[in-house]
């Protein structure tokens, strides 16, 4: 397998044809190698793969067949990973549900994926008629005799779907076979060296686990969760203790480490490389991790479609860290176009589109979603703009939805729209992004009162919002106005919204927001 750059091949090669296969020859080649540690449970690899062939077996015994879908709707957990390997031992194709979800973001995905099987919380609400096996089952099934072998798959089999909302608000599931997975051990670069531990914060539903899980264990890495809720002191407990050579984490994170002060005493000499992540990491601060801790940070861009896209490498500048997402990863092809698909000068303003075998294979049965972002000869249309500086690093400039990210969650306005529609109090709504310095991004919900003597509250409008969506997508602040501003076709002008917000900011404009 090559490798680009200095960094070590992964401990097994590419003679598996699939994750399963994978996860046989890591539970013969290191068996006891940790695989998770997390709230002081520790699951080798030998025992995962013993647990998910046990798990397997009982469900094949209850008719599931290769090709079936599995739905994991369980926090972040080992109890997670196992029950994912299972699903892709028994053959099936595995698909993570965030917990955070609400009622109609998790019915809509059932809906369309159509499971054979979900693994659930105790507590959790389900609908439709798909078979669940509670997390208080589990210990009992992982006792069961297991499968004598894997049930087999091949490199062009999906192997994973990971979800994601559309402007529309209803899910998009992008699915990932087992070759797209494989794949992922080109791209790792600084971010994977054979049996490192890695304290990875990333929730498991997400790309970052279930489009690189195939990357762990090629390289027998150790993969280390945070119990939450996040506190500095638990972070710096667990680089020293679980000996973390790659750590992540958010810039905030990164800051509040640096300013405890028993860091000092603290033995982090196993820590090699920081990865930073949500939002921009200023400058200064890249300088004093790099400076304090004695180690680079680097930042990757990635989509659920395609896991790696680009990254800043050892050594770049904290300006560029700071201003960019870096260059294309080995064997990535990116691209940026206009509205008509051609290529823009270097330079300008265009379209990100990308090439290689981590894209995505196509939105779970929904061809006209697909047709719509990947075309027939593997080129994957984004909704980001962008531009390559002097350097041939990506300007991220902007993207072609009114989408934005609060805590690298990704938060489609018109969902958040609908619910707040649906308030009594609210007569008509609208929601933007703003930036902000901790997470990112915030939500601003500008709001017309039903009754303009008794507006709503910041916390009712919360409320309803975390009661159907996920609790992310909730507002963080409100401003009452008499209405909204519209375009020439009668339509919501957010960019008016955002001049407003701006001039709410500037003290230039009366209005009330309520934090």
């Amino acid at each position: 397998m090559t490798i680009a750059g200095d960094y070590p091949p992964p401990v097994l090669g590419e003679q598996y044809r699939s994750l399963a296969a994978l996860l046989a020859g890591a539970a013969k080649a290191f068996p006891d190698q940790e695989a998770y540690v997390f709230e002081g449970r520790r699951l080798t690899y030998g025992a995962w793969h013993a647990k998910a062939m046990s798990l397997a077996a009982a469900l094949v015994e209850r008719g599931f067949a290769p090709g079936d879908v599995g739905l994991v709707f369980l926090d972040t957990s080992i109890d997670y990973a196992i029950c994912f390997a299972a699903i892709q031992c028994a053959g099936g194709i595995s698909s993570g549900v965030n917990t955070r979800l609400g009622r109609r973001e998790v019915g809509a995905i059932v809906d369309r994926a159509a499971p054979s099987m979900i693994f659930a919380e105790d507590d959790a609400v389900i609908s439709g008629d798909a078979p669940v096996i509670r997390r208080s089952e589990l210990p009992r099934l992982l006792e069961a005799p297991p499968l004598t072998a894997p049930v087999a798959r091949d490199l062009a089999d999906p192997a994973v779907i990971i979800w994601t909302s559309g402007t529309t608000g209803m899910p998009k599931g992008a699915t990932h076979d087992q070759s797209s997975l494989r794949a992922a051990t080109i791209t790792s670069g600084p971010m994977s060296a054979p049996f490192a531990r890695r304290l990875n914060s990333t929730p498991f539903a997400h790309a970052g686990y279930g489009g690189k899980v195939w990357e762990q264990i090629a390289f027998g890495m150790t993969t280390v969760v945070p119990s939450q809720p996040w506190t500095a002191q638990k972070m710096l407990r667990l680089l020293v203790e679980e000996k973390i050579s790659i750590g992540a984490g958010v810039p905030t994170q990164w800051a509040k480490l640096l300013d405890l002060p028993e860091l000092d005493g603290a033995d982090l000499s196993h820590l090699k490389i920081g990865i930073t992540a949500t939002a921009p990491a200023p400058p200064e601060l890249i300088e004093r991790v790099t400076r304090r801790l004695g180690i680079p940070l680097i930042v990757r861009y990635s989509m659920t479609e395609c896991p790696s896209v680009t990254g800043t490498r050892v050594g770049d500048s904290p300006e560029t860290l700071f201003r960019t997402v870096g260059r294309p990863q080995p064997g990535i092809e990116v691209m940026l176009v206009d509205e008509d698909l051609k290529p823009k000068p270097k330079g300008e303003i265009g379209r990100v589109r990308v090439r290689c075998a981590q894209v995505m294979r196509g939105y779970w049965r929904d061809p006209e979603r697909t047709a719509e972002v990947l075309s027939e000869d593997g080129w994957l249309l984004s909704g980001d703009y962008g531009y390559f500086d002097e350097s041939g690093n990506l300007v991220l400039a902007g993207r072609t939805s009114e989408m934005y990210i609060r805590g690298g969650y990704n938060v489609y306005p018109i969902e958040v729209e609908r619910v707040l529609s649906e308030h009594p109090g609210v007569g008509t709504a609208a929601v933007i992004g703003r930036k902000a310095p901790v997470i990112g991004e915030i939500g601003v919900a500008f709001v017309v009162p039903a009754d303009p003597i008794a507006p709503p509250s910041l916390e009712e409008l919360r409320a309803a919002v975390k009661a159907d969506l996920a609790d992310y997508k909730a507002p963080d602040e409100l401003v009452i106005v008499d209405s909204l501003p519209l375009t020439s076709v009668m339509k919501v002008d957010k960019l008016a919204l955002h001049a407003m917000l701006e001039g709410l900011d500037a003290g230039r404009i009366e209005g009330r927001i309520r934090s």
